[in-house]
């Protein structure tokens, strides 16, 4: 297996996820004082969602299949794009990451989604980067790490102070990680060589 699309996959879900497991710890916090939405209903709004951003990168990196090989870590440019992209956002604009407020299993399947499109365009490069048995270990690694960050969220919702530091320094370091995952897919495929040799031309 190749080690380093590994540790690139394992940091990309924690990026990714990071404003995720927010709302997870936020949706927490209001079904332990409010009794609403339930502890299923998250976990099974979250395992919907997230299995369909999976499924969703998986198949696009199947259709990927038609780039040769030797430029598939040229990919590795959509995360680094994306974090580049982030911090301009953060920069002029700045980021609110308060969750939309949710009680039912669609709601919370909703959110997730709307969140997924900075997963999508990380997991899909990776993906297509790893061989098929590599992606299935990822994938069915990823939907453990989903049930960790639930149990994550429930442990962290009696503790608000950690759910406001984590708001105030994802939205730095998540960029920074999508540049970090970027630069490891373009170098665990060789893709620098490639790009070297278009500036040696």
């Amino acid at each position: 297996m190749n080690l380093s699309l590994l540790v690139a996959a394992l940091v990309a879900f924690a990026a990714t996820t990071v404003d995720d497991l927010i709302i997870v710890t936020v949706l927490f916090t209001a079904s332990r004082s409010t009794g609403r939405p339930h502890a299923r209903t998250i976990v099974a709004g979250q395992y919907i969602g997230f299995g369909a951003i999976i499924g969703a990168s998986v198949s696009l990196a199947a259709g990927l299949r038609v780039i040769p090989d030797r430029w598939v870590g040229l990919l590795g440019f959509m995360p680094i794009a994306y974090g580049l992209w982030h911090l301009w956002r953060l920069r002029h604009d700045g980021e609110d990451a308060a969750p939309v407020a949710a009680s039912s299993v669609t709601s919370i399947v909703a959110i997730t989604l709307a969140n997924g499109a900075d997963n999508i365009g990380v997991f899909t490069p990776l993906f297509r980067s790893m061989d098929i048995g590599l992606v299935a270990v990822v994938a069915a690694g990823f939907l453990v790490l989903v049930g960790i960050w639930c149990a994550m969220g429930a442990i962290l919702g009696t503790r608000r102070a950690v759910v406001a530091t984590l708001g105030r320094i994802a939205h730095v370091v998540v960029p920074v990680v999508f540049i970090v995952v970027g630069i490891l897919i373009l170098i665990s495929t060789g893709a620098f060589t490639l790009v070297g040799d278009a500036f040696t031309l």
